[in-house]
């Protein structure tokens, strides 16, 4: 049974979290795409070891190391710290634990998108006088688009269902940092079943009909 009064907070910051880091991923990871699907180069097979590694270290694990970094003892948090700015234990922290664990997600299934682009379309509109900045916007990226919104899709759900590196780098912290699964995590903790039920089915429901769309709309590989 849904709980009488869920608090939706947890809900509305997952949503933040996760569209903001899915649109820093579509952001970089998209130009990356384009480069690992369309060239050959030394380092390329280590380049996409490294996109790919968040996804298959433990969670902690990442996490860990992203805190090292980001903490106001770590080389990057103390510059940042130094500036004003804190990554560790906020709500920015959540976002970067959301974007390092959904952009190889984003970056493998727009590279698939990019491979199955025809070079030849791309000399065509060479021939016909188009600069290669003009060759990408008019012929490729509309050509790759499925593998792209497929990404995009991926990317979102898994930054929504993203918990031990956010759990690392921006703690679980009530009305700041705790996003859905921290929530979900807490309630089941707390013998609060209900909402811990009513969390999930809202989490069910989002990332089904995301993968839906994705699947419907783009007929890559992953």
């Amino acid at each position: 049974m849904f709980a009488e009064s869920l608090d939706l907070l947890p809900a509305l910051l997952s949503a933040r979290v996760a569209g903001l880091s899915t649109l820093a991923a579509v952001c970089i990871g998209t130009p990356l795409a384009w480069v690992l699907g369309r060239y050959r180069f030394t380092g390329r097979a280590l380049l996409e070891n490294v996109v790919l590694l968040p996804l298959v270290l433990p969670p902690t694990v990442v996490g860990y190391y992203v805190l090292v970094l980001v903490s106001r003892r770590g080389p990057v948090g103390e510059v940042l710290a130094a500036a004003g700015f804190d990554l560790a234990f906020t709500w920015r922290g959540a976002v970067l634990a959301a974007w390092i664990g959904s952009f190889g997600l984003f970056v493998r299934a727009a590279q698939a998108g990019f491979e199955l682009v025809d070079p030849k379309l791309e000399d065509a509109a060479r021939t016909l006088g188009r600069s290669e900045w003009g060759v990408f916007w008019s012929v490729t990226l509309p050509l790759a688009w499925r593998g792209i919104a497929a990404g995009t899709a991926l990317a979102f759900c898994r930054a929504v269902g993203e918990f031990g590196i956010t759990l690392m780098v921006a703690g679980n912290i009530p009305g700041r940092t705790q996003t859905i699964p921290l929530a979900i995590y807490d309630a089941v903790q707390g013998n609060r079943m209900a909402d811990a039920n009513a969390l999930s089915l809202l989490t069910l429901a989002v990332v089904a009909l995301l993968l839906l769309l994705a699947r419907r709309g783009a007929r890559v590989r992953f």
